[in-house]
């Protein structure tokens, strides 16, 4: 793990750093899973929003990307990443007018995910306005997002059945994202082999349904590894794609989760200490308005979530012994567990961030950094947009 050097001094803080040796070792990694299981690899992007880095994913062997909604996928679109699936339902005119902006352009396919009759007709209306059939995905909702998704099985057919009636619109497959796994090797294994066995068997119904679909995708960041390896054991041959997120970037959520180790994290937060005129705690120059505010409370019931009743918001890298426990809008409050931690004023930290999500989309630039050196700065292409 690295201090910040000398070298960063230059830097104003806070800002976000971007280990490139890890990044480029977490692309490679998610990318040979989903080698070693013979199917396709379509990032999902929501974390980075960053075109630089989506090419470098699509430059390994990713075969397109993934983002979270319309706004996003224009903005990729623009950037010159063609293939992309958007992996949130929406509804209304002004992002429909979007997506027929994007779905013009003949070189872009552009394959929104569905969850209601109603989105998707609205999305083939879309198309017949602009002459092109728009492919879509039938969101399933394997029991652990609680957002969107129709049930698996039954259900599932009959708005398949629906969906492949409706001119304007070819449904190509069927998508799911595992959530609620316990992070256990064990655990990862069963949420993915069980919900593998779901979205196969609606895949193996929806086509004895008389609906031709060819997309079957699953693989969150926590479990995509344990899915590729099932796969790779000759189980579930239906699955045809992946599109794990988050662990090519790396949070302390997603270390709880089971998405990324501790040392994998690829992303930190630049600070500096701002006042050291308290015993029991510095004051550094970075807040919400840096980090974001998730304190990670679903998580409470964790040995050691909190100290002396403060949660985390952070892990400070090569210091054990502080504790980032108050975020105000513009300044934090890092307490010392350990005496002998004692900041100075001007002292230069980096934290791995609890949701890095949300501190990337804080930031219009993320500086990589490779050693001791800032090798380049990255723009954060959608920032705030559809977020």
């Amino acid at each position: 793990m690295r201090q910040a050097p000398p070298d960063y001094e230059y830097l104003e803080t806070p800002c976000v750093l971007v280990d490139l040796d890890q990044l480029e070792a977490n692309i490679l990694e998610m990318t040979r899973h989903a080698i070693d299981a013979g199917i396709r690899l379509r990032p999902h992007t929501k974390v980075h929003q960053s075109a630089w880095i989506a090419e470098r994913q699509l430059e390994a062997g990713a075969c397109g990307i993934e983002v979270g909604t319309v706004e996003q996928a224009e903005v990729m679109a623009n950037a010159g990443l063609f293939d992309i699936v958007i992996a949130h339902p929406f509804y209304g005119r002004h992002k429909l007018e979007i997506l027929k902006s994007i779905v013009s352009n003949p070189r872009n396919v552009v394959c929104p995910v569905v969850d209601m009759i109603e989105q998707a007709q609205e999305i083939a209306e879309a198309g017949k306005t602009i002459g092109r059939v728009v492919p879509v995905l039938l969101k399933i909702d394997t029991g652990g997002s609680s957002r969107y998704g129709i049930p698996p099985g039954q259900p599932a057919v009959a708005v398949a059945r629906e969906l492949a009636r409706l001119e304007g619109i070819d449904l190509a497959g069927i998508y799911a994202h595992e959530k609620g796994a316990q992070n256990t090797v064990e655990g990862l294994s069963q949420r993915a082999s069980e919900d593998a066995t779901m979205i196969c068997d609606t895949a193996k119904l929806i086509r004895a349904a008389g609906v031709d679909i060819h997309h079957v995708s699953v693989g969150a960041s926590p479990t995509f590894r344990s899915t590729c390896q099932l796969i790779s054991e000759g189980r579930f041959p239906e699955i045809t794609e992946i599109h794990p997120g988050n662990c090519v970037i790396g949070d302390i959520g997603y270390v709880m989760n089971g998405g990324n180790t501790r040392e994998t994290c690829a992303v930190t937060v630049l600070t500096s200490v701002m006042s050291v005129s308290h015993d029991s705690y510095a004051v550094l120059d970075a807040g919400v308005k840096t980090f974001g505010a998730d304190p990670m409370i679903s998580k409470r019931e964790t040995p050691d979530f909190f100290w002396k009743g403060m949660p985390s918001y952070g892990s400070v890298q090569n210091r054990p012994g502080l504790w980032l426990g108050q975020l105000h809008a513009e300044s934090s409050c890092i307490h010392y567990r350990d005496v002998a931690e004692r900041l100075c004023l001007g002292e230069r930290l980096e934290i791995v961030p609890n949701n890095a999500t949300l501190t990337i989309n804080l930031h219009s630039r993320l500086y990589g950094v490779r050693g001791n050196v800032v090798e380049r700065v990255i723009p954060v292409t959608g920032r705030g947009v559809g977020s």
